[in-house]
């Protein structure tokens, strides 16, 4: 029989702040400064003392908010109560039910949402767990995954699949170490003992790199390029000429633009470093972005959607158009790398922060905390002026 009454109620278990809120009955919801919310319950357990001989009370957990609901939590503290009156203690004898491995992996999920750059990483963190590791061990209770349950996981693509199954094994542990602050699980995570004894096959990958356009051809390909009207043709021309990621150029918005400065500040949640970039802009960068004012458009590079941006394959599906083979968005970047390294007088370090790329040690980063902008923005006019057919570049045929 359930324990229905009591002070609390849904909304007010999700809003209540930082504190210790009672429900009635011993039974409180206690919030953390972090945001964390968890249940106990106080009960006096009948002919027990505690060591100054007065009647033994003690607060015992009951599991987190967001796994136990305000019900099941009601019902867990009449438990206990009852099993206290008949003077029995509920911490050796007490049931707690241990959630599964998926139920803890949709918790986890639905926690970081907010934190990843756009909803499809998101997704692709629970499809990998939903293929991979659901059907083997999604049914099992957290506190009985140990070594050889992780192995089922991973040992069948270790080898055949090795970045899926690297990218699930970090995603197993960080389900499991979430389980373990809530309590559900003790010990080391097996995740790092498989990882540490080297348990698994040393894999050794060859990098593949993206299909990239050999830098002498630029400027044909973009005198080309620049007789087409599409927004996906001045997208691919923009990105092309800022060497950015395909992300970076289609989510931009005007607000990022400052022409009077001529920069372009891509924030730190789109970027893969996670830090902001700033792109200085060269008149052949303006000249492609004056005209899409007109559109007033919240996005720079608009779709088929007002306000929505160009799909991520509209630029690789132009380039196939254009019968363009061989070649990716993204390669255009190893374009710009290939032509600033045939410049003798570029150095490493402006060439690599053109693209993003950290350079050095984080000891050499704190130090160095110029973006060298002034010398990126002589090298993207260099480089625009080549690609745009104004100068030879320097051919080394």
């Amino acid at each position: 029989m359930s324990y229905h009454s009591g002070k609390l109620t849904k909304n007010l278990v999700r809003a209540l702040g930082s504190g210790r809120h009672g429900d009635g009955n011993g039974l409180y919801l206690v919030v953390d400064p972090s945001g964390a919310r968890r249940w106990i319950v106080r009960v006096t357990v009948k002919g027990q003392r505690n060591r100054e001989g007065k009647p033994l009370r003690t607060d015992f957990g009951l599991g987190g908010a967001d796994i136990v609901t305000l019900t099941q939590a009601r019902d867990r503290a009449l438990e206990y109560r009852r099993m206290a009156k008949q003077g029995i203690n509920p911490r050796f004898n007490g049931r707690q039910e241990i959630p599964s491995f998926e139920e803890i992996a949709q918790q986890v999920h639905i926690e970081r949402l907010p934190t990843w750059k756009n909803p499809k990483h998101g997704q692709q963190w629970i499809n990998t767990l939903a293929e991979y590791a659901f059907p083997k061990i999604g049914r099992l209770p957290v506190s009985e995954i140990e070594q050889p349950e992780i192995m089922q996981v991973l040992s069948p693509i270790w080898t055949t699949k090795h970045e899926t199954a690297k990218r699930l094994a970090q995603r197993i542990k960080a389900v499991l170490d979430v389980a373990k602050s809530k309590g559900f699980r003790d010990g080391e995570n097996p995740v790092n003992t498989i990882r540490d004894a080297k348990v698994l096959p040393r894999v050794k990958q060859k990098v593949q790199h993206h299909k990239a356009m050999r830098w002498q051809d630029v400027p044909v390909f973009y005198a080309v390029l620049a007789t087409r009207d599409a927004t996906a043709a001045k997208a691919l021309m923009f990105t092309c000429l800022t060497a950015s990621r395909t992300n970076e150029v289609l989510q931009a918005r005007w607000e990022e633009f400052d022409f009077d400065a001529m920069l372009w500040t891509i924030p730190h949640e789109r970027m893969k470093a996670g830090e902001e970039h700033r792109v200085p802009l060269t008149p052949q960068m303006i000249a492609i972005l004056e005209p899409l004012k007109a559109l007033r458009s919240e996005a720079v590079f608009e779709g088929q959607k007002r306000h929505k941006p160009l799909s991520n394959m509209a630029m690789l599906m132009l380039l196939r158009r254009m019968k363009i083979d061989g070649v990716t968005v993204h390669g255009f970047r190893s374009t710009f790398r290939d032509w600033a390294a045939e410049r003798p007088d570029v150095s490493r370090e402006v060439a690599e922060m053109s693209l993003a790329h950290k350079v050095g040690s984080d000891v050499e980063r704190a130090y160095a905390r110029s973006d060298l902008l002034e010398k990126r923005r002589q090298l993207m006019e260099r480089w625009c002026d080549f690609a745009c057919g104004n100068e030879n570049g320097g051919t080394y045929d």
